[in-house]
């Protein structure tokens, strides 16, 4: 798994404009993780083991990044996980991949957020989605947390751009959410991406409150950035949940 390298001079990385290769590499990370989500989707119906289907899932994204840059030159660059599979169910917000012993199975109707991750040569693709367990139709306030996050991703993705200012996509996320009469949880932050590091310095605030800021920044050509986009219809305030820390970083 990728990890903050906090002590990196983070403007002597290079970026894909600099180094086309890094691009090359981003992309072939992102149609493993596609593919790793779609597969993930298909094993989450009722009745399914969560345990099971995030073990399966990063051993589907470990054997395809064997089949890419295998080349003589290439076949030693380190690539894989980028983030473990997780599949958090209902109010759980995220960092869900439970042991064996400690698994639940879904059930029909559930809410389930799905996340995993893919890298090569530790740049890394993180991908989500969020499901509702059976294919059930939702309405109510159920329906409004989704469309409410849809659409913030969505205009979020559409105020990243070269010259904009992080706090703008921060005041936009907020203000599509609040139509639906939504809250973004407290704490939960955006990050630029570098090698080998998937919460750099530079971030994007879901949400601002007294304590809570960030520094300002302003988006510029060949950064990496990856969304991280929650929505809640309660009030906002995530707690620490009582299950076992299974998700952990790598010391690099």
């Amino acid at each position: 798994m990728v990890e903050a390298h906090g002590s990196d001079d983070e403007t002597q990385d290079k970026t894909f404009i600099e180094e086309p290769a890094i691009l090359d590499k981003y992309k072939a990370a992102a149609l493993i993780a596609d593919e790793a989500m779609k597969k993930a989707i298909a094993l989450s119906v009722p009745g399914a083991d969560i345990y099971a289907i995030c073990q399966e899932t990063d051993a589907f994204i470990d054997a395809e990044c064997k089949n890419v840059f295998n080349g003589k030159k290439a076949k030693k660059l380190e690539r894989g996980v980028a983030f473990p599979t997780c599949i958090s169910v209902n109010h759980v917000a995220c960092h869900y991949s439970p042991l064996a012993d400690e698994s639940v199975a879904l059930k029909e109707g559930d809410l389930a957020k799905i996340i995993c991750g893919v890298h090569i040569d530790g740049f890394a693709a993180n991908t989500a989605h969020t499901i509702i367990v059976g294919g059930s139709k939702v309405d109510g306030r159920k329906l409004d947390a989704l469309h409410a996050a849809h659409d913030a991703l969505r205009a979020a993705e559409r105020a990243i751009h070269d010259g904009a200012c992080n706090q703008d996509v921060t005041q936009i996320m907020q203000d599509v959410v609040a139509e639906y009469e939504c809250n973004i949880p407290e704490g939960l932050l955006s990050h630029i991406v570098k090698k080998h590091c998937i919460d750099g310095n530079k971030v994007i605030i879901g949400k601002e409150v007294a304590g809570q800021q960030v520094e300002n920044w302003t988006f510029a050509p060949g950064e990496v950035i990856h969304l991280d986009v929650y929505v809640t219809t309660g009030e906002g305030k995530p707690k620490q949940a009582e299950f076992r820390t299974t998700v952990f970083k790598r010391e690099l």
